[in-house]
């Protein structure tokens, strides 16, 4: 189990907060309460929630929210690359709700994520059943695409039936975490403590490329975008702003084809 905690995050964890799970789920106790698992790889659970929901297709319905990223033909994604950590560090955790959907409880894990970070409350509605049909390869943003990568990004979010707006917002999930070589490509955080939710994503985006820290072609995308920009320079600006535009991204992202079905 160590040996796994560090590939989430080989950093000092912060101070330790209460996990907010009751207030997102009536009666369930605090079930992501691992404290030497839990700072350090928080970001990685994030990225797993959101992997999993952004397969949404608005057009046919398929992907989404619904459990199947624990499933080895979905964890083979070149997108997923690392998140079977995130599933093997969840899986005993999980074992101990059997009545909670796979769905649910990735999604749970996403909102947890942010808020013990620092980051805002996210409303959470349980309910989402367990599917087991992975969807298509290709359904999540790619940094290395060659084409206009703005372009890319629309394409991306376009099919999941996002905004620009939220597209922008979602971006800003990245001053969490970091990039793994032998996974992504690319090496190296966002941000000086990409252990924090907070606004220093965008904050780092405008002050141009800094040694030590990243910039995807998908971030230096969201500043030569006529649309995209004004949206990074408001949330640097004003963090409030960019968490209450956060919290309405990451619930519709968390609900795609779910909500729609209730």
């Amino acid at each position: 189990m160590s040996s796994l905690v560090h590939l989430c995050m080989p950093l000092d964890p912060p101070a330790i907060h209460p996990w907010p799970i009751g207030n997102a789920i009536g009666d369930v106790p605090p079930f992501l309460h691992i404290s030497h698992i839990r700072d350090r790889c928080l970001w990685l659970f994030w990225r797993c929630s959101w992997h999993s929901a952004g397969t949404f297709d608005v057009q046919t319905k398929i992907g989404g929210p619904f459990g199947t990223i624990r499933h080895p033909d979905e964890l083979s994604h070149a997108a997923n690359n690392g998140l079977d950590i995130a599933i093997r560090l969840l899986e005993p955790i999980k074992e101990q709700f059997p009545l909670l959907s796979y769905a649910d409880f990735y999604q749970l894990a996403g909102v947890v994520a942010v808020e013990v970070t620092g980051g805002p409350e996210i409303p959470f509605h349980p309910g989402r059943p367990d599917k087991t049909e992975p969807p298509p390869k290709g359904r999540l943003p790619d940094a290395t695409k060659l084409k206009v990568i703005s372009d890319h990004l629309r394409d991306i979010f376009g099919h999941m039936g996002l905004s620009d707006k939220d597209r922008v917002a979602l971006s800003g999930g990245h001053t969490l975490g970091r990039c793994h070589q032998d996974r992504s490509g690319f090496e190296g955080t966002w941000t000086n403590n990409p252990l924090i939710f907070d606004n220093s994503y965008f904050k780092e985006l405008l002050s141009r490329e800094k040694e030590g820290l990243i910039q995807l072609p998908s971030d230096k995308a969201l500043l030569e975008d006529l649309v995209f920009r004004p949206l990074v320079e408001k949330y640097a600006a004003d963090e409030d702003a960019f968490f209450a535009d956060y919290a309405e991204a990451h619930l519709k992202l968390s609900e795609l084809g779910f909500a729609d079905a209730e």
